[in-house]
């Protein structure tokens, strides 16, 4: 068997039903009702988050010997897509996903064992991810956050933007530049990444302000003042972060397209019962081209982008290079979700605006897909250089 035919062994339709169905019943005691409220006011979800962590679903990728179900990232994928469909978010848990990966794959035993029990059983939230900055953006290599080690400590100082729930975690996985980058071979080189106690740091040295935003986010800036961070909290090797987060990021690619295609589906389902109950002109306004066709496509779409998330999840559960996939999985999945969104926003019509039909909320936050973690255009610029072999655009 070929390396590429291994690809063929994908389980197709609904594979992990029973995690699945599972999903499915926690999510019933979250309707559409409570999404609106937390919405309204812009507050985190803090029941369901509860609920998906006493349910042992947002432990589900940490090995069994830390307190975890030991699942492959497909399973994880499989949850936050469920979450979707049902009509809640995992915008409010799903970074810890994601996050843990690099205290999994990079940290230490020591530091293992002391956060992951905590982190799969609830007792400790590691919920925030501090790698954006206002004047770097997605150039991460070019971020201004300044480690300098003190003795036992590192004293950090800098800014950190859009770095959702760090109000609400207890740990943040912070990426911050410990040798000046005029004094690195690399761009990539002298990055490390540490874990930031945020209950700790908060007041002394950190700062927190929120960021109101079109969706209920939680996100926020943060201000680092001479915060002072035990080296026994740096992850892996100084000046090595950027390649240990770089498996977060795939992981976090796969994860938040699972996320975009539960939304499509989610979309689709009721764009189309709308469509076949709703009478116009003495007919339903599915049978009407114009309606059903949009419908129809984003379906496709969904369909098809679907693939492309297993594909990367194979991969990367399989331990292979990845990242083109997983980008191009996050870029179509976004693509569809949006498709499905507009056709839901259309069939609705003026009653898609009427926040009682949750139709208007949820097409808000299906747009974050096409920004966030990653742009189209980023992906698209990667696909160009690094698998078709194109000069670097950016």
């Amino acid at each position: 068997m070929t390396e590429d035919s291994d690809l063929t062994q994908m389980t197709l339709g609904e594979d992990y039903a029973d995690i699945r169905d599972g999903v499915r019943k926690v999510c019933a005691n979250f309707p559409l009702e409570y999404w609106h409220d937390k919405d309204e006011i812009a507050e985190y979800p803090h029941e369901f988050v509860n609920a998906m962590t006493e349910s042992g679903y947002l432990g589900a990728l940490i090995p069994e010997e830390y307190g975890g179900a030991g699942l492959p990232i497909r399973a994880g994928s499989v949850i936050l897509e469920e979450i979707h469909a049902s009509g809640c978010s995992a915008a409010a848990c799903h970074a810890q996903m994601y996050i843990m990966g690099t205290l999994l794959r990079h940290g230490s035993e020591e530091q293992k064992r002391k956060y992951l029990p905590g982190i799969a059983n609830g007792d400790i939230r590691l919920q925030a991810f501090g790698v954006t900055e206002p004047t770097s953006g997605t150039d991460t290599t070019q971020l201004k956050t300044r480690a300098v080690r003190q003795g036992d400590h590192y004293v950090v100082n800098g800014q950190k933007v859009w770095t959702s729930r760090a109000l609400q975690s207890d740990l943040m996985l912070l990426l911050c530049r410990t040798t000046p980058v005029e004094e690195v071979a690399k761009r990539t080189d002298g990055l490390s990444t540490m874990i930031v106690d945020l209950r700790e740091g908060l007041g002394n040295g950190l700062e927190i302000t929120p960021i109101p935003t079109m969706i209920n986010h939680n996100t926020n800036q943060l201000f680092f003042d001479d915060l002072k961070v035990p080296v026994e909290n740096l992850i892996g090797e100084e000046g090595r972060g950027f390649r240990y987060i770089l498996d977060g990021m795939n992981a976090e690619r796969v994860l938040v397209a699972s996320e975009a295609i539960g939304d499509g589906r989610w979309f689709t389902e009721k764009a189309t019962a709308y469509a076949n109950e709703r009478v116009v002109f003495g007919k339903p306004i599915g049978a009407n081209q114009g309606i059903q066709f949009p419908i129809a496509n984003a379906y496709a779409q969904i369909k098809a982008a679907e693939l492309m998330v297993r594909q990367a999840a194979a991969l990367f559960d399989d331990g292979k290079p990845c990242g083109a996939e997983a980008n191009m999985a996050k870029m179509l999945a976004s693509e569809a979700t949006w498709a499905a969104a507009e056709a839901c926003m259309q069939t609705y019509g003026g009653f898609a605006f009427a926040k009682e039909y949750h139709i208007e909320r949820k097409w808000r936050e299906a747009r974050i897909f096409k920004t966030a973690p990653i742009s189209t255009n980023l992906i698209l610029g990667f696909v160009g250089q690094h698998v078709l072999g194109m000069p670097r655009s950016y």
